[in-house]
C-alpha cells in the first residue's frame, strides 16, 4: 500500500507510530514547510519503516499516485487540498469533517468526486453509533441532540474564552447552544463530532449542539440522543484526550487507523 498523509500533528503521528507495527510499502507526507523535511523523514522512517517522501507541494503528493490520502491537518487543509486530491481520482479520508459545514466547499468536493471518480471517506472519529443513525434516517425525519464536554484547557484559544472564565470554572459551563453548522464553523478544532453526526443524520441545521467546559471532566465526553419514527437511542462515550492536544480524542486516531487498515485489506484481496 502507498499511503499519503496530509499533516503531521497528533493524529498523523499516532498513525505513523501504528505503521511501525504494520508498515506500508510507501509513505508520502505533506507538511507545511520543507524546512522540517530532514527531521520529519528520519522520524517517519524510524516509525513507519517505509519508503518515505516528505513534501510541501500538493502536486508532488498527487503525482505520486497514492492508494489513499488521509487528511489530518484541519479544516483549512480540506479547503486547500481536497478538491485537487479528489479530482485527481484519489480517495481521501477527511478527519476534519467540520469543513463540510461550508456549503460551497461541500459542493466543490462533491463535484470533484464526480469528475475524479473518487471517494470521500468519513471516519466516525471519536463517536459511535453512526451506522444506526444513518439507518434510522431512511425511515423519515430524525431528531438529533449532541452534547460535547471537555476540560477547560481543551477550549482555550476558542470563542469559549469570551463566554466564561475557563480558569475559574468550578462547575460545568454550557457556553454554546446552536446548530451543528454553527458549532463546526465556530469551533473548528473541537466540533468535528457534531459535523459527523449532522452528515450521518438530520443535517447541519437540524442537529442541535451544546458545548460544555467542565473542570471535573477527565477527558472528552460525547453524548447524543436520536429520535426517529422507528426507534430511538442514546449514546454516551468518554474518551481520553490525545497526548499533547486536549482538543482531540485518542479514539479519533484509532478510527483513522481502522479506515487505513480496511483499505489496505481491500487492496490485498
Amino acid at each position: 500500500m502507498h499511503l499519503a498523509i496530509i499533516g503531521y500533528g497528533n493524529i498523523a503521528q499516532a498513525v505513523l507510530e501504528w505503521l511501525g507495527t504494520k508498515p506500508v510499502a510507501r509513505l508520502t507526507v505533506l507538511v507545511r514547510s520543507t524546512s522540517l523535511t530532514t527531521a520529519l523523514k528520519d522520524e517517519a522512517l524510524a516509525q513507519a519503516g517505509a519508503s518515505v517522501t516528505i513534501t510541501d507541494d500538493i502536486t508532488t503528493l498527487i503525482e505520486a499516485a497514492p492508494d489513499l490520502v488521509v487528511e489530518c491537518a484541519g479544516q483549512t487543509a480540506v479547503a486547500a487540498f481536497g478538491a485537487a486530491v479528489l479530482s485527481a481520482g484519489l480517495d481521501m479520508v477527511i478527519v476534519s469533517t467540520g469543513a463540510l459545514a461550508d456549503e460551497a466547499l461541500f459542493d466543490t468536493l462533491e463535484r470533484a468526486t464526480q469528475s475524479g471518480r473518487s471517494r470521500v471517506i468519513l471516519p466516525p472519529g471519536a463517536i459511535g453509533g453512526i451506522d444506526l443513525l444513518s439507518a434510522l434516517t431512511l425511515a423519515g425525519e430524525v431528531t438529533v441532540t449532541y452534547r460535547g464536554t471537555k476540560p477547560p484547557d481543551a477550549w482555550r484559544g476558542t470563542p469559549a474564552e469570551d463566554c466564561c472564565d475557563l480558569a475559574a470554572l468550578t462547575a460545568p459551563c454550557v457556553f454554546f447552544s446552536g446548530s451543528a453548522r454553527e458549532a463546526a464553523q465556530t469551533y473548528p478544532k473541537n466540533a468535528n463530532v457534531a459535523a459527523t453526526l449532522a452528515l450521518a443524520g438530520a443535517g447541519f441545521e437540524a442537529t442541535r449542539v451544546e458545548l460544555i467546559a467542565d473542570p471535573a471532566a477527565p477527558g472528552n465526553a460525547h453524548a447524543y440522543e436520536v429520535d426517529s419514527p422507528v426507534g430511538r437511542f442514546a449514546m454516551q462515550i468518554d474518551n481520553a484526550a490525545s497526548s499533547g492536544n486536549a482538543k482531540t480524542s485518542m479514539a479519533t486516531a484509532f478510527s483513522v487507523i481502522r479506515e487505513i487498515d480496511q483499505i489496505r485489506d481491500s487492496l490485498r484481496s
